[in-house]
């Protein structure tokens, strides 16, 4: 058995234990009484999108051997999906790329019960939740309850930060465009399945925009040099999760699963 089983459990874990059939109150709905994912963007008190909702990372049809499960994306896997050339990986990054994904992933800090980076909790398949506050925005994942905070109060990011597995994150609106800037990450973490690293010289751009009620775009740009001849960016797109709601799933709760990750 390999590795890559543990996924599509998990998985399995996250399509079963939503709290289903409670409907979303004060969100706009056709005339059949679905939501409707075309109405305007809501705004905030200060005339600001808000990117407030439970959101699911958009997924795209993505056959074997590439996925092995329907319910992931493609970044799910690789996040340099569609680039075109590939990743601009260093040679070192290029060859631990290819030893993870033959290892199917067995050291992959979240098969391990550990949190993922925050570019792999975008593709996640486990739901998100963003609630938007003056001055604060906060990502709640249901994946081992973990959080995220992106403070908009036009703080300074720190200068010599103590490493962390999401980072420093401070925003700022340009427009409608909630942009991120992010450092201080925890070195080796993961960017998708297949092993893609990010080291602790990464620094991250995100691009917020939620182009309807009911649809997110995140533009990423990962500019880190120790792993790349030069920066990359990717588009990950959220669905708006409606009549659900977040379910805390503990990994580490009844774990067997560490003892078979052998990879081969």
């Amino acid at each position: 058995m390999v590795a890559r089983f543990v996924l599509p459990m998990v998985l399995c874990l996250s399509a079963s234990a939503q709290w289903l059939h409670y409907p979303t109150a004060g969100i706009p709905r056709t005339p059949s009484g679905a939501p409707d994912m075309d109405a305007p963007a809501p705004r905030t008190a200060d005339h600001k999108p808000d990117l407030s909702g439970l959101w699911a990372a958009e997924k795209r049809p993505c056959p074997p051997p590439g996925c092995q499960d329907q319910m992931v994306s493609e970044q799910f896997v690789n996040i340099g999906f569609g680039i075109k050339g590939g990743l601009p990986l260093q040679p070192w990054a290029a060859a631990l790329v290819k030893q993870r994904t033959a290892e199917n992933g067995k050291d992959d800090p979240t098969s391990r019960c550990m949190p993922g980076s925050p570019v792999q909790n975008h593709t996640s398949p486990f739901l998100r939740k963003v609630v938007q506050i003056p001055g604060l925005l906060i990502i709640m994942s249901e994946n081992s309850a973990i959080y995220r905070q992106i403070f908009t109060d036009n703080r300074p990011l720190p200068e010599d930060p103590w490493p962390y597995w999401f980072g420093y994150s401070s925003g700022q609106w340009e427009g409608d465009t909630l942009v991120v800037h992010t450092i201080g990450f925890r070195d080796g973490l993961w960017l998708d399945r297949n092993g893609t690293p990010m080291t602790d010289a990464a620094k991250m751009t995100e691009r917020f925009r939620r182009v309807s009620f009911g649809r997110m775009e995140i533009e990423i740009t990962i500019d880190d040099p120790k792993a790349y001849t030069a920066p990359f960016t990717v588009t990950v797109r959220h669905n708006l999760a409606a009549d659900t709601e977040l379910l805390d799933s503990s990994c580490i709760e009844n774990e067997k699963d560490w003892p078979h990750m052998i990879g081969k």
